[in-house]
């Protein structure tokens, strides 16, 4: 029996850049989702989840394994997209344990994704290269669970380390490793909200985004994605773009900016300019982006008045889910009970609001 555990994590600045190749700055949490692997001779597999109570078994030789919108698609669509990458895989039986809270915008999905990833693949004897190991799992959320999402997730999840945080060129894969000083918190403040357009919104801010690009290219034909695009040609062809796609494009340059400034910030120690920064990315996403809502809105003023906070934003996808803030340790506990005070008075709802660290991203814990 080995045991493999895999962190969520918290975007602290570079939202929304990840699809289009962009730049973004997560750390891996101190919150983990456990597999404990149990080798089985015949080629399928037994998956139990504590969370839920309940077991899924599937064949791996059946070729019409598919998504079912059930926790068990995460998984199964890893083992399905690595099988289908040319590796076998040896049958197994997994215990699934997760302590990243779902629906946070702390990706419990990549967690789960990751583990299971690299459970499967030391239970097979495979050597995978990390990198090769974080795109197959975002292929797995892509293609065989059908969420469009970007390559920061998993990669964090798989190169994250303990009071880092991860500046990530998400075309290159290329990473630099930030430190975090050790008197400063990570607080993840949970809306417990989540609007039931975020999905859908989700996929139309991307399909804006490649808009903006298929536009731009016929002025400048080398332009792949946004990431290629410099903030005079955007101005100079405001006009040529529709008033919603250009805003979207200008949130992406402008982001993209923010998150290599922020990096050399951290460089500096200097956690004032990174908080500043961490203002104008929550500006942008609910100004330009318009992913945003009244309750994220008013976290991050309720956390600007607090002493002690560097810096406040919406993190994730939006519309609902969670803020991150950056606050002095000796400050830690007055945030969280004033927030949590201010938010309940306003809205009616007990946030969940957790004090965490960078952590480690993936690893073996256990072996017997």
């Amino acid at each position: 029996m080995r045991t493999f555990r895999a962190p969520g994590r918290v975007n602290l600045i570079g939202e929304h850049t990840d699809y289009n190749d962009g730049f973004v700055m997560p750390a891996a949490l101190d919150f983990f989702t456990s597999v404990r692997l149990t080798p089985l001779d015949q080629h399928k597999l037994q998956i139990h989840s504590e969370n839920f109570n309940e077991e899924v078994e599937v064949d791996l030789d059946d070729p019409n394994l598919a998504a079912r919108g059930h926790w068990s698609d995460y998984p199964i669509g890893v083992a399905v997209v690595i099988e289908r990458a040319g590796y076998r895989l040896r049958g197994a039986s997994l215990r699934i344990r997760g302590e990243v809270p779902i629906g946070s915008g702390l990706s419990s999905s990549a967690a789960i994704e990751v583990a299971t990833a690299c459970a499967l693949t030391a239970n097979s004897g495979l050597e995978i290269d990390r990198r090769e190991l974080a795109l197959l799992c975002q292929r797995a959320e892509n293609e065989f669970v059908g969420a469009r999402v970007g390559i920061m997730d998993q990669f964090v999840s798989l190169f994250g380390q303990a009071q880092h945080a991860l500046l990530l060129d998400c075309r290159s894969l290329e990473f630099k490793l930030l430190p975090l000083p050790d008197n400063v918190r990570l607080i993840i403040c949970n809306t417990m909200v989540k609007h039931e357009l975020a999905s859908s919104a989700y996929n139309e801010r991307r399909a804006q985004c490649e808009t903006g690009v298929r536009l731009l290219a016929q002025f400048y034909p080398n332009i792949r994605a946004l990431r290629d695009v410099t903030f005079g040609q955007l101005e100079e062809h405001r006009r040529e773009l529709p008033e919603v796609v250009y805003r979207r494009c200008r949130h992406v340059l402008t982001e993209n900016t923010r998150v290599i400034e922020a990096g050399e910030a951290l460089e500096h120690h200097d956690l004032v300019r990174f908080g500043k920064l961490m203002g104008e990315s929550h500006v942008s996403l609910r100004d330009d982006y318009e992913v945003s809502s009244d309750e994220l809105d008013l976290m991050v003023e309720l956390a600007q008045k607090i002493d002690g906070v560097y810096g406040a934003r919406m993190t994730g996808g939006g519309f609902g889910g969670s803020t991150v803030n950056l606050v002095r340790e000796e400050n830690a506990d007055e945030f969280r009970a004033r927030v949590a005070e201010g938010y309940e008075r306003v809205t009616g709802l007990k946030p969940e609001i957790y004090i965490r660290s960078a952590g480690n991203g993936a690893e073996e814990v256990s072996q017997s």
